[in-house]
């Protein structure tokens, strides 16, 4: 425990300017924002900037916000400098008359450039609960990749930038760790679940609770990023161009009015490629995770735009094209989910396993980060996703002119309907198991499913009892009542023998009974079950 009078002899604010970061809030040829924070006695700032080597220095007034935090009161500042030149070098200092940063650089785009490459980081968060939060080793870690990878013109991250986003912290620590790298590179950030993540009693881990709104990260970077998100989703859901790329970051709360965002931004866009970024993926790769809140219900605005980067598994994977549930081969066809390891020596936890809905996967379990470079060239794009040493662990072009993606990797196509649980193909217990479409009813081994999910399954002569997500639920054979804890409800048909003498029930009764859903990949005949757990369940003994 610590207070906040202990706290800010450590990391609290202070009247000379700390936090310095770049942004993009405009034109990336023609402007360039500067954020940064001093003590609440600070009351007006501005930041001086000229071309290098220039001898007159241009002003640009800053925006003020307060930002009371659970261990600090401070004042963030925006200054928008305008009017610059493309593809040119600039110098700038921040602050106001008498306490003033050092002279920092950056270099603007050019008009329109032909190429250019960015930097991917996702889940770079770090640090327990004992202060002060500890990110230096990333700050080598970035320095070493832009060292290897000297084009790289921003850094986009899909979140988690923190460990805990509701705390002061946190954040001083993810400052500190960026020093001498986001003072001269714009920082985009994405918002993740820990990023509006808070404890009651951080230095505790007591009564975690999540900001709907993101409080810390929006008053932090109200005037950092452009402020033309959905109403009242802004600063945490934002959209700039560079080049000839869109960007839409997407926030972790409100994807009904994302959604709705979404779908007027790609649709008004009219760049050659469309990027989202956010935190959690889709097609993801561990054993038991849930998009619920993510998708189906961004589906329509996600699958206007040609990559999603996200992160959250801490594992790397690329998924196929995809569209409207179905898996596709070409790029005209679908939407590439592309989800990232962890960028700060944070492997993966979560048993990544392989997806149908993935054609490529990295379990990254290695004690090594990893990032992806993204160079874009007209109508052709490379990522290429790194380990810690520049190890590549995958590469793959896009190429709009030829509809290509590169190397070649056709989406599955089945005989018969395969049965799928949370992008998993249920493998050898389930071979010579297909579903099947009877008079517009799924029927599905459910048996075979649960067992395969870890659940208890009790068969008898002519029913099937199963006990899953606090549920528990008999089918019978030729009848369409199923009997519950709670009570019995009719499904749409009768439980029927099937292949190699195993019940089928219909998928309705099986989503009903246990709180699931269902769709149906009709391109690539898949029946896919899901569920908003994140449960590891095992057999009890």
């Amino acid at each position: 425990m610590i207070t906040k009078e202990e706290w800010k002899k450590i990391r609290g604010s202070k009247k000379s300017p700390d936090h310095i970061m770049l942004s993009f809030n405009g034109d990336a040829a023609k402007s360039m924002t500067v954020t940064w924070r001093t003590d609440a006695e600070i009351d007006a700032g501005y930041a001086l900037f000229r071309k290098k080597g220039a001898a007159e220095w241009k002003k640009a007034e800053a925006e003020i916000g307060r930002f009371d935090s659970d261990m600090d009161s401070s004042n963030i500042f925006w200054a928008h400098m305008n009017g610059l030149e493309p593809d040119t070098e600039y110098e700038y200092t921040c602050g106001n008359d008498e306490y003033r940063s050092e002279v920092y650089n950056f270099r603007t785009s050019e008009e329109d450039p032909k190429v250019f490459e960015f930097l991917c980081l996702t889940d770079i968060q770090h640090g327990a609960a004992e202060p002060p939060a500890d990110y230096s080793e990333l700050n080598g870690i970035i320095k070493e990749i832009l060292k290897k990878h000297p084009n790289v013109r921003f850094i986009l991250t899909a979140g988690d930038n923190t460990n805990c986003g509701q705390t002061d912290i946190q954040w001083t620590g993810l400052f500190d760790g960026l020093k001498g790298i986001i003072e001269h590179i714009p920082f985009m950030m994405a918002l993740g679940n820990h990023d509006d993540m808070g404890f009651e009693n951080y230095f505790e881990y007591k009564n975690k609770y999540y900001s709907e709104k993101a409080e810390y990260f929006s008053k932090q970077f109200k005037g950092s990023y452009p402020y033309n998100g959905p109403d009242g989703w802004k600063t945490a859901n934002y959209s700039f161009d560079y080049g000839n790329s869109h960007f839409c970051v997407i926030g972790t709360s409100g994807p009904e009015y994302i959604n709705e965002w979404l779908i007027k931004e790609a649709d008004t866009c009219k760049k050659t490629w469309k990027f989202g970024s956010h935190h959690f993926p889709i097609c993801y790769q561990g054993s038991d995770l849930s998009c619920e809140d993510s998708y189906p219900m961004m589906r329509e605005g996600m699958e206007k735009f040609d990559v999603i980067f996200s992160g959250h598994e801490h594992c790397f994977s690329r998924s196929y094209p995809r569209r409207n549930d179905n898996l596709y081969d070409k790029p005209s066809e679908g939407t590439v989910f592309y989800n990232m390891g962890s960028g700060h020596r944070n492997p993966c936890r979560l048993l990544a396993t392989p997806k149908l809905w993935n054609c490529a996967y990295y379990p990254h379990e290695e004690e090594k980060s990893m990032y992806a470079i993204v160079k874009s060239e007209g109508s052709r794009i490379t990522l290429t996703s790194y380990l810690e040493g520049d190890i590549a662990v995958d590469r793959c072009v896009i190429d709009k002119e030829n509809d290509s993606i590169c190397p070649v990797a056709r989406a599955p196509i089945f005989s018969a309907t395969r049965l799928m649980f949370k992008g998993a193909d249920l493998g050898i217990c389930a071979r010579t198991l297909p579903c099947e479409m009877i008079d517009g009813t799924w029927f599905v081994p459910a048996a075979v499913l649960f067992r395969y999910i870890g659940f208890d399954v009790t068969l008898e002569k002519n029913a099937v009892t199963i006990e899953a997500y606090g549920h528990k639920a008999t089918f019978t054979e030729n009848s369409a009542a199923t009997v519950t804890e709670s009570g019995n409800f009719e499904m749409s048909a009768a439980v029927r023998r099937m292949h190699r003498d195993q019940l089928y029930v219909p998928a309705d009764g099986v989503c009903k009974a246990f709180g699931m859903r269902c769709e149906f990949f009709e391109r690539n005949n898949i029946l896919s079950f899901e569920h908003e757990s994140e449960f590891d369940p095992v057999p009890t003994r």
